[in-house]
Formats: C-alpha cells, sequence, structure tokens
C-alpha cells in the first residue's frame, strides 16, 4: 500500500520498522515504585531504542495529579539508574507543561474538533450505553449538537468519527478499531481540570521527537484515538509496538493496583534476565549471573522485537 493510499483508507503506517534517527521514550506514571511490568515496559523500549542506534527519552507521565503519589517519581529514576538505564537529555515532567496541553486544546476548539459537555457519569449512565474497548461507557453524543438548557459545561470532550482508523503494529501486527463505535467522544479537559492522557501524550511524543513507541499492549486500544488526535493536531505518527504486559495468577495486569510489588535493583542482571525472557530473549546463564555491563552488551546485540510474543497478557511461571 502507498502512501496515498494509506492516507485515503485511514491506514496508518506503525508496522514498517523504525525510522531513522530513532527517538524512543519511556514514560511511566508516578502512582508508586517500579514494579515488575514497568521494568518490562522499560527493558523493552531501551533496548529497541539501542539495538536500533537511537535516543531513549524518560517522561513522567504526572499529568492526572489526583493519582500521582509524592517522592514516586524521584523513586523510578533512582531505580532506571541503579539497573544500569541510561536516557539522553533532561528529564520531561508533564505536570511543569499544562500550558502546552492548554495550547493544543485550544487550537481544536478553534478548529472545531471539541466541544463542551455538561454530562455527569451518572447522566451518561442512565442512557445504557455499551461499553467501551477500555471499560469506559461509551459516550452517547447528549451535548454534540450544543449544552441543553444552559447548562454550564464540566469538561471538553473531542470530536471522534463513526470511521474505521488503522495501523501496523510492530508486535501485535494489524490493528484497526471503528473510533465512535468502539469509544465515542473522549474527555480531553476533564471536569477537575486535569488534562487528559489522550492529550498530553500526542502533544509530548510530537514535541519531543518521538517517532517510535515501544510500550506495553494496554495502550493498544489507546493507539487508534491518538493517531486521530495526531491528524487532528497536525502531528506526524510514530510507529508503534506494543508488548505484552505481565499479568497475576488471576489474569490481572500487574500493576499498583493490583499491589504489585517494587522491583529490587540489587537483583541486577539476574532480574533484567528475567524480565528479558518474559520478551522471548533467553539469557545466557553467564549472561544473567554477571555484572550489568555484560548483560546491556548482550543483550542490546541480541535484541529482535520479532522475537517478542505477539499477545496481550502474560503470566510469568
Amino acid at each position: 500500500m502507498t502512501s496515498e493510499e494509506r492516507a485515503q483508507s485511514g491506514h496508518a503506517a506503525s508496522g514498517e520498522g523504525p525510522r531513522s534517527p530513532y527517538r524512543g521514550r519511556f514514560a511511566p506514571s508516578p502512582s508508586g515504585p517500579l514494579h515488575f511490568g514497568s521494568l518490562v515496559a522499560a527493558l523493552g523500549s531501551y533496548l529497541d531504542a539501542r539495538a536500533n542506534n537511537g535516543q531513549w527519552l524518560l517522561r513522567i507521565e504526572d499529568v492526572d495529579q489526583p493519582r500521582t503519589v509524592r517522592g514516586a517519581a524521584d523513586h523510578i529514576r533512582r531505580t532506571l539508574e541503579r539497573f544500569g538505564f541510561a536516557w539522553d537529555g533532561e528529564v520531561l515532567v508533564q505536570s511543569r507543561r499544562l500550558d502546552f496541553y492548554h495550547a493544543a486544546l485550544v487550537r481544536l476548539q478553534l478548529d472545531g474538533d471539541v466541544y463542551p459537555c455538561a454530562c455527569s457519569r451518572r447522566e451518561i449512565a442512565s442512557h445504557s450505553p455499551p461499553r467501551s474497548v477500555d471499560g469506559a461507557l461509551v459516550y452517547p453524543g447528549t451535548c454534540r449538537a450544543g449544552l441543553v438548557g444552559g447548562r454550564a459545561a464540566r469538561a471538553w470532550r473531542l470530536r471522534l468519527p463513526d470511521q474505521v482508523v488503522a495501523f501496523d503494529d510492530r508486535v501485535q501486527g494489524p490493528m484497526q478499531q471503528n473510533l465512535q463505535r468502539a469509544v465515542g467522544d473522549i474527555i480531553l479537559l476533564r471536569a477537575d481540570g486535569q488534562y487528559a492522557y489522550q492529550l498530553a501524550v500526542v502533544a509530548d511524543d510530537a514535541a519531543q521527537g518521538v517517532n517510535a513507541v515501544v510500550r506495553g499492549v494496554d495502550l493498544l486500544d489507546s493507539t487508534p484515538r491518538q493517531i486521530w488526535l495526531q491528524r487532528r493536531l497536525g502531528l506526524p505518527t510514530p510507529t508503534y509496538a506494543h508488548l505484552p504486559v505481565v499479568t497475576n495468577a488471576a489474569g490481572e495486569k500487574l500493576s499498583k493496583q493490583t499491589r504489585a510489588s517494587a522491583v529490587d535493583p540489587a537483583a541486577g542482571s539476574a532480574l533484567l534476565s528475567a524480565a528479558l525472557h518474559f520478551l522471548g530473549h533467553p539469557v545466557p546463564a553467564e549472561i544473567s549471573a554477571g555484572p550489568l555491563g555484560d548483560f546491556w552488551r548482550w543483550a542490546i546485540a541480541s535484541w529482535s522485537i520479532d522475537r517478542v510474543p505477539a499477545l496481550r497478557g502474560v503470566c510469568p511461571g
């Protein structure tokens, strides 16, 4: 398919391999310490960048302030450093960039891509809408034509079309999603004044020149709406690679919410080797038991994203 054909079909060419010069990132949310699932995502993104002679950036995604735990960002940075991760440039912190997100929202307002919404969650639920791909309720479009009865706006929503957005994921393969049916119009500025993750991540990736995103598959279903938002803002679309997430015995994603324990950097090469094995790269015993420097040299030289399993989640044995 040519680039012109892709543009006409709504297909994003994310599966064509990393671009040169490669610029990737790891963007943890500081809602708690780094756990094994986060370490897997950090390792996959880091190795893909370094194996492609690229840059690897660190971004702290604390735009959702109510979920931010004090001191967690510093703890994550120290943990990464002790494991031997080395990022390029300064660490970007989302909570310091609210004016930047405001400017992006204003542009969308001027272009008519967003609209004010007065609906509460209870009002949305009263319409008995279907569940979206990520578990929320699909917005029924109540305020699309304007606020009713002089009600005050609670939030701002992005208009999502009844259209399929398709892209090729470097791990998971061809993906497609009808935005209006699978998600419905999404919030970009919440009722509590917090900017939504979807707006912040799109704006920041473009501002940092990120052209290769490697992250957990829990964000796979968010990618089509991010691609649409990139188009509406006139921003480039990175390549995407979504790694399987680590699950517990109950099949739940390993996270702070499921009480995942913090990783211990003292475990060094052994724990990094376990994370790399999870990503389809068994590590020789002498590397797993050796110094960090030997692990990193072996891992970068051995990395191939083609070996990462195209699965949604895996529970370590």
